[in-house]
């Protein structure tokens, strides 16, 4: 049997217990990403959905105390340069990535630590 992936339905991150707040001042008041209300059957375990392009975010909540992974989600944006000027601007701290040919990219962390990347596929490359 070969299984045939159709898309990537959701990237899945954490927050501490009762960050919600914070969590959506961030990805809702700087990123700009559109929040959806989550099934009456997990609201009661906190976190946020968010609905970037085509993809999920889920942001669900656990202890993070110590607690630092390589797990990220990355995000395909236009203008990279613009929205890395702009981050910055909001004091978000951008970081280069290492070089992979074709493609711009840069990584952040959210508030809670989360690694962020957004990459721009170049033209022509």
């Amino acid at each position: 049997m070969n299984i045939v992936i159709k898309r990537l339905d959701h990237v899945q991150i954490c927050i501490p217990i009762g960050a919600e707040d914070e969590a959506r001042a961030f990805y809702t008041g700087v990123l700009g990403f559109s929040e959806i209300e989550k099934p009456e059957t997990l609201k009661a375990s906190g976190g946020l959905w968010y609905e970037v392009g085509d993809i999920g975010l889920h942001i669900g909540v656990e202890n993070r105390e110590g607690y630092r992974s390589k797990s990220h989600p990355a995000f395909e944006v236009e203008n990279i340069e613009a929205v890395r000027r702009y981050l910055e601007e909001k004091g978000v701290v951008t970081k280069d990535e290492k070089a992979i040919p074709g493609i711009a990219r840069f990584s952040f962390l959210d508030p809670f630590h989360n690694r962020i990347e957004f990459l721009e596929k170049q033209r022509g490359q």
